[in-house]
């Protein structure tokens, strides 16, 4: 097994400063950020610090890209069904896979219970996204058969009721 990234096992303080000064910096400046880790009593060589602000720089290059698309799908499409509720849903639990299958465990330092925890609440979210869609779903099949029957006492013809049922259940553009 590799040998574990000296910067994960700093204190977590010293990470999430080490993590502000990259993005500060630009992901530049490894020898200013190296000799500031010297300060601090901790010993890490720029091109490990390199190594690992080159990682962190992806990772929040994807999360900023993923934010931009997501608010790009709800402009576009609404949020009427709860599509962006889902596909955080969905992206999270891929995360959370992703994360599983890259880490190397090693048992004493993690926190299982939390890990199941989150998986569970990642699971009881996806069952409260499809419940919602089968309501809508049902919601809108109501009101369509409520259409298609007032159709005729509403002087309707029964072509446009089909039209607008078509619409309500979401065939129709």
């Amino acid at each position: 097994m590799p040998k574990r990234s000296a910067i994960l096992q700093l204190p977590e303080e010293i990470r999430e400063e080490l993590d502000r000064r990259l993005v500060q910096s630009g992901f530049a400046g490894y020898i200013q950020l190296s000799e500031w880790l010297a300060e601090q009593g901790f010993q890490i060589g720029k091109s490990s610090i390199h190594v690992y602000g080159s990682e962190f720089e992806k990772k929040l290059g994807a999360l900023r890209i993923a934010s931009q698309q997501a608010k790009a799908i709800a402009e576009a499409v609404g949020d009427d069904q709860n599509a962006m509720g889902e596909a955080l849903v969905n992206l999270a639990q891929e995360k959370a896979f992703q994360v599983l299958m890259d880490m190397q465990i090693n048992p004493d330092e993690q926190d299982f219970a939390k890990l199941t925890r989150s998986i569970a609440e990642l699971n009881r979210a996806a069952v409260q996204q499809k419940k919602f869609a089968e309501e809508v779903k049902a919601k809108a099949q109501k009101v369509a058969d409520e259409i298609a029957a007032d159709a005729g006492s509403k002087g309707l013809s029964p072509e446009f009721a089909a039209q607008i049922r078509a619409k309500v259940l979401g065939i129709a553009g």
